[in-house]
This record gives C-alpha cells, structure tokens and sequence, in this order.
C-alpha cells in the first residue's frame, strides 16, 4: 500500500482529508503536525489523528528551528510584505515542508498530501519546497483534486460530521486561522467584507488596544551582529525570547494588523494578523541599524528587502536568490550589536534610546556647531556641484522656452 505524509495541522480541512485520501487513494496516511509554538490546539492531537485513521502522527517540535533559521534571518533582512505583513505563515510552510519531505524519506512514502486551497499562497509554499527538495514524491493537494467536491468550509464541516470526524471548528467561529510562536493569522467569515471591522472576538493572542494598560512598560532588547539575544539585560535562548516579547506585547495590544493583501496568485485577500512579539523585535532591530549602517548601505538593503519578502511570501525559501540576499544581509550585520529601548503603550512601540559600540551617529558632529570634521562653509561648493545638472537643465529649458 502506498503511504502519503499528509502535514495535519488538526485544523477543519486536513481533519477530514484522513477519511477522504484513504477512501479515495486506497493509502497508508502518516500525519505529520509541525509544533511551531501552537500551544492549546496540540493538545490532544495525537489521538485524534489516530481515531480519524491515521496509522500513525509525527509531533516535530521546531520551534527553535524556526525561530534561529526562517524567522530570525527574514527579521535581519528587515523583510515585511506589502509594507505590513511580517510574513508568520510565509516562512513556516517551507520549514513544516522540509521536515515532511525528511520524514517521508524515513518512511519511505511516495507521496506528501497537503491541505492547502487552490486560490492561496500556501499551496506554492508547500509545493515549491517539495519540488526544491525532492523532485521525484508526489504531491497530493485534495482540494486540486476532480474527485474533492467540498467547495466551502460549510461542506467541510458538514462532512466531518457525515464521517465522526471530531473538529474544533464551529458555523458561529468559521475564520481560517493560523497560529505559531510567531503569530495568528485570521481570514474568512465577516473578515472576507473588507468593509468590516475585525471584532473584538477576533483576537486572540493579544488585547485589543482599549483594553491595554494605561500605564506603558519598557524593554530594553540586545542584539549581536542582527541576532536578538537578550531582554531587559538577560540573556535568553530563542524560544523563551520570543515567547517573552509575546506576553508583553500582548498585555500592550501591539501588533494588530488589518490588511487587503496580494496573494500570488492574483487574488485580492484580507487578512487580519496578531505579532505581538515580532513587531517589537522589528522597530528594535531598526533602531539598531539607524545607528550602525551608513546611507547608502541601508538604502540598498532597505530595496532589497522589498524583494527579500516577496521570495518569502512567494514561497521561494530555497532558492538561490534568497540564500544570496543572506550573504548580502550577513555582511549588512556586522555592526549590528547593542541594545535598544522601547516604549510599549496602547498598541504602539515607540523608541526610547539605542547604544552600540560600533554607532556612526557622532553627537558633536551631528550639532549645528562646527568640527574639525565638518566646516558648513564647505557645503556651499557641495550644493554648486550636486545641483549642477538641475542648474543646467533649467537654463535649458529656459532658453528654449523662450524660443516657443
């Protein structure tokens, strides 16, 4: 019998696609759930893998992978998707992928099954790491399928009854929701009318921001070489760091974004996200590098992270491209060591001082009193020459309009 690794995340769809890709293809199913920071929704995972038909449920905990080697790399990038996504589900499909390929080597599986719509972004993410990382399996996406008829999650919800297929998902709370140590990503439901506000009910790793504390925290991050390290001066691994940030952004009601975004395929979508943690983690890392990258540098990287996010969000995580952006950013890092102050207030994060040793801001020299490094007389000969092709342009046009 052919086995399929199926990535289960136990949500609504890949539920019931247990039942459906062992009635349809007359296979083996071996779930594979990534734990990425999901917490609660692990929690009785295993036996429900098994009593839906499963004939076994890997649990990977990645959390630390994910955070050293998807998250941490994109923040040192400075990558953000359309200028407010920061990317929560984008970089975790390639990672929960790898380990699905890895796993259906051990196995010997000829196939990964994925639970990914056609009209997303996931779909590429799993497929493309596949594809990068093992060519020769099969890929299996039900919802692609003729022989998949359910075209709603109403049809899903209701086939997982037909079946006894125990699901967390109910008609009144239908968003499609994604959630790791990262972030929650909520879509669907009221959300699709990008006329409606989010409800409050929506969240549900942070407070809204009327709720948050009217008194406002501080946190001081440390960073070596773009890496954070520390909070409010201890040292801290990765997962702890994250998941402190996590709970203070939280208590603050940051990193609420509401967003029509443009998925690959050409879709318009709305998303709304929480990244409490990551959104901290963000405005410190940027502080840091005000301090330490010279203009031109920081210009260039600030382009290229354009594109570094649309690899990330297009679900091109290996590919050549993007591992040679990492050695442009790795260089870009050198300098980035200190510590940043941040004030958390009613969904804002506000700098409040930044120190590093290897700092490019002089304070003397940043003064409107002269140096021994710069003598503003000299700016006049600068203007005259910088702004010479203008200059000469304007004499142009000057000269020939008269002649009109």
């Amino acid at each position: 019998m052919e086995k399929v690794v199926l990535l289960y995340s136990g949500g609504l769809d890949t539920s019931i696609m247990i039942p459906w890709l062992k009635e349809h293809y007359r296979c083996e199913v071996i779930a594979m759930c990534a734990d990425l920071g999901q917490e609660q929704e692990l929690k009785g995972l295993k036996k429900k893998a098994l009593l839906t038909g499963a004939s076994k449920l890997y649990i990977e905990d990645l959390r630390e992978e994910f955070i050293t080697d998807f998250i941490y790399p994109t923040l040192r990038a400075g990558a953000v998707y359309e200028g407010s996504y920061l990317l929560g589900t984008s970089f975790a499909r390639p990672l929960i992928a790898k380990r699905a390929v890895e796993i259906a080597h051990r196995e010997h599986a000829t196939a990964v099954a994925h639970g990914a719509t056609g009209k997303g972004n996931d779909q590429v993410r799993f497929e493309l790491t596949v594809m990068a990382l093992d060519p020769d399996l099969r890929i299996i996406a039900p919802w692609k399928d003729p022989l998949w008829k359910l075209r709603s999650r109403e049809e899903c919800i209701a086939y997982a009854e037909k079946h006894n297929v125990p699901i967390s998902q109910s008609r009144k709370r239908i968003y499609s929701e994604d959630r790791n140590i990262w972030h929650i990503s909520h879509e669907g439901g009221v959300l699709e009318n990008p006329g409606n506000e989010p409800p409050d009910t929506v969240y549900t790793l942070t407070g809204t921001v009327e709720n948050a504390p009217d008194k406002a925290d501080y946190v001081r991050i440390g960073f070596i070489k773009g890496t954070p390290v520390a909070v409010n001066g201890r040292k801290l691994v990765p997962v702890e760091l994250l998941s402190s940030l996590n709970r203070l952004g939280a208590k603050h009601g940051i990193g609420h974004v509401d967003m029509v975004e443009n998925r690959l395929v050409g879709i318009k979508s709305r998303g709304v996200y929480e990244t409490p943690g990551g959104t901290i983690l963000y405005a410190a890392h940027r502080e840091l590098e005000r301090l330490v990258l010279d203009r031109d540098t920081m210009h260039l990287k600030d382009s290229l992270a354009i594109r570094y996010a649309e690899l990330v969000y297009y679900g091109q995580w290996f590919s050549i491209l993007r591992e040679a952006l990492d050695a442009f950013v790795e260089v870009t890092q050198k300098n980035v060591t200190g510590t940043v102050r941040l004030k958390l207030y009613k969904g804002n994060v506000l700098p409040a001082g930044a120190w590093a040793d290897r700092s490019l801001y002089l304070q003397d020299l940043a003064s409107f009193t002269d140096t021994q490094l710069y003598d503003q007389k000299d700016a006049t000969g600068f203007i005259r020459l910088f702004g010479l092709p203008m200059k000469v342009a304007g004499m142009v046009e000057r000269k020939t309009g008269k002649k009109k």
